[in-house]
């Protein structure tokens, strides 16, 4: 696989619209097993994900956005609901063998929250530029009401809504104007 900076980044784009192209299993799968390689503190790994592709699921997902959202998520071949397993410390003695982990954040709910929270954003943003290697265009997004996704789509589980992605190959013609970014001097600092 020869991927550039462009295609990850600089000519990377937020996909509005996308086109009737299918996104198949096995780039979702791809995809993942790309994205699995990304750190996370202590290896916690909280990220678990929910493709929603079926007409059924897409429409119990088009009744969780908000307006501004549902046609582009209609049109995605696939949406990725990106969430955060509030039990992830479960899995630590087999992710994190360095240590006896799970008791730093068993019992202490704030912890586990702040700890999904992050982790699950950063294996999120790593799916979405796994996503993007493979060739596939994102459309991350809020605007949605996560209590209504946590119940169609988590019920039952410790998993709760992080963000959501549309995938699929972009229609060009739905991309806005590109809008400035902060400098150098302006986001960062060196002490």
């Amino acid at each position: 696989m020869n991927v550039t900076t462009e295609q990850l980044f600089e000519h990377a784009r937020t996909q509005n619209g996308f086109t009737a192209e299918p996104v198949t299993e096995a780039q979702l799968r791809r995809a993942w097993d790309l994205a699995k390689w990304g750190p996370t503190s202590a290896n916690t790994s909280p990220a678990r994900i929910c493709f929603v592709s079926s007409p059924e699921a897409k429409e119990r997902l088009l009744a969780c956005m908000s307006p501004g959202n549902v046609d582009k998520t209609r049109q995605a071949p696939v949406t990725a609901i990106i969430g955060m397993d509030l039990e992830f410390y479960e899995h630590l003695p087999r992710l994190f063998p360095h240590a006896d982990a799970k008791p730093w954040f068993a019992g202490k709910p704030e912890l586990i929250r702040e700890t999904a929270f992050r982790n699950s954003s950063l294996q999120g943003a790593y799916f979405m530029l796994a996503a993007r290697a493979i060739g596939l265009d994102c459309g991350p997004m809020s605007g949605f009401d996560g209590a209504k996704v946590d119940e169609a789509f988590w019920a039952g589980t410790s998993v709760k809504t992080n963000f959501i992605c549309n995938l699929g190959r972009g229609d060009p013609s739905k991309v806005y104007t590109r809008s400035p970014r902060l400098t150098f001097d302006e986001a960062c600092r060196i002490v």
